[in-house]
C-alpha cells in the first residue's frame, strides 16, 4: 500500500482524520443581523486517567443581536489530536494545522436575540499522566455569526493538567512530541495449504508506540513475495488491504506494546518452497492534508521476513 492509498483508505474507511460528525446544526432564523456575538471561556482542567488526560471546556456566546442567529465555532485545540466532541453543536471538521494541533470548525446553534447558550468542549490529550501539573498555552475559540465571512468575536483559554496527586500549583509547560517513535516487528511465516487448495498463514506482529506525537491510526504497508498478500488480521476493527492495513486497537499511549495476528495468502498452484522476503512498514496518520508525521528513527519502522509455502500432506 503507497502512503497515498492509505491515507484515502483511513479517510474512506475511518473518518476521524478529515471529520468528526455531529448533531446537524439548527436553521439560521431569517432577518437583519445588527450588534456583536460575544464568546468567553473559562480555563480548561484536564484530570490525569490511566489513559492520559480527559476534561471540558465551558465556552459561552452571547448574541447581542436584535435577531436570532446561528454561530459557528472555530477552535484552536491546546494539544494536537485532543478534540474529541462539542455539545451542543455539530458538523465539526478538520481545517489546517497551527503549531502541529489542529484547527476545528463546528457548526452550532442558534440563539435568540440577547440570550447567551453554553457550549461543552471536550478534549483527551493521549500522554502519560505526570505526578506534577502541567499547562499549556496557544487554545483558542473564534465565534462566527451565520452569514458572516470573520470571525466576530474570539479568546483564548489556558489548559492545565492536574497531576496524579490532584494538584494545579506550580505547573511545568506541556511539550508535546511532533515526531513519531515507532517501531514493528514481525517473523517468518509459512503458508499451509487449505482444503480448497489455497494457501494461508499467520505470523504475530507487534506494533510499538514510543511518545505522545498526535495521530489517530497507524497504517502498515505490505512488501510481499510474487503471489502473497495479506488476507486478514486478527482482531480486525477496520478492512484490509492485500497490501497493507490499520493497526487495531485505535489511539496508543507513549510506551505502548500492541500484539495481533496478520494472515498472508498465496493462491493455488503456488509451489512448496521460500517464495521470498517481505515486509511491514509502519506510519502514523494525523491531518489529512498533510505529510504523515516523521519518525524519530524510521530504521525501525520496517520488519522483513521470509515467507514459506509448505508442501501439501
Amino acid at each position: 500500500m503507497t502512503t497515498r492509498t492509505a491515507r484515502i483508505a483511513t479517510a474512506l474507511l475511518g473518518g476521524t482524520a478529515a471529520l468528526i460528525t455531529l448533531a446537524a446544526p439548527a436553521a439560521a432564523a431569517p432577518g437583519a443581523a445588527t450588534g456583536r456575538v460575544d464568546v468567553t471561556a473559562q480555563r480548561l482542567v484536564l484530570d490525569p486517567t490511566d489513559r492520559g488526560y480527559v476534561g471540558t471546556l465551558t465556552a459561552t456566546v452571547t448574541n447581542r443581536r436584535s435577531t436570532a442567529t446561528s454561530v459557528s465555532l472555530v477552535v484552536t485545540e491546546p494539544a494536537g489530536a485532543s478534540f474529541t466532541s462539542i455539545e451542543p453543536g455539530g458538523g465539526c471538521f478538520y481545517d489546517r494545522l497551527v503549531e502541529n494541533r489542529l484547527v476545528i470548525g463546528c457548526g452550532g446553534e442558534q440563539i435568540e436575540a440577547g440570550k447567551s447558550l453554553t457550549f461543552r468542549l471536550g478534549f483527551h490529550v493521549w500522554t502519560t499522566a505526570r505526578t506534577y501539573p502541567m499547562v499549556a498555552n496557544g487554545g483558542r475559540i473564534e465565534v462566527v455569526p451565520d452569514g458572516a465571512a470573520a470571525a466576530s468575536d474570539a479568546t483564548g483559554f489556558t489548559t492545565l493538567f492536574r497531576s496524579t496527586t490532584g494538584s494545579l500549583r506550580k505547573p511545568r509547560p506541556y511539550v508535546q512530541a511532533v515526531d513519531t517513535d515507532l517501531s514493528i516487528r514481525g517473523s517468518a511465516v509459512t503458508l499451509i495449504p487449505q482444503p480448497d487448495g489455497t494457501l494461508l498463514g499467520r505470523m504475530p506482529v507487534t506494533v510499538r508506540y514510543g511518545n505522545d506525537a498526535p495521530t489517530f491510526a497507524l497504517n502498515v504497508a505490505a512488501a510481499l513475495p510474487a503471489g502473497v498478500q495479506v488476507d486478514h488480521i486478527e482482531p480486525q476493527d477496520m478492512p484490509s488491504f492485500p497490501l497493507g492495513f490499520t493497526v487495531p486497537g485505535g489511539r496508543f499511549m507513549p510506551g505502548e506494546e500492541r500484539t495481533f495476528d496478520v494472515f498472508l495468502s498465496a493462491p493455488v498452484g503456488t509451489a512448496a518452497g521460500e517464495l521470498g522476503t517481505g515486509s511491514l512498514t509502519v506510519t502514523g496518520s494525523y491531518f489529512w492534508q498533510a505529510e504523515d508525521p516523521q519518525d524519530v528513527d524510521p530504521s525501525d519502522n520496517t520488519t522483513s521476513f521470509t515467507v514459506t509455502a509448505a508442501a501439501a500432506s
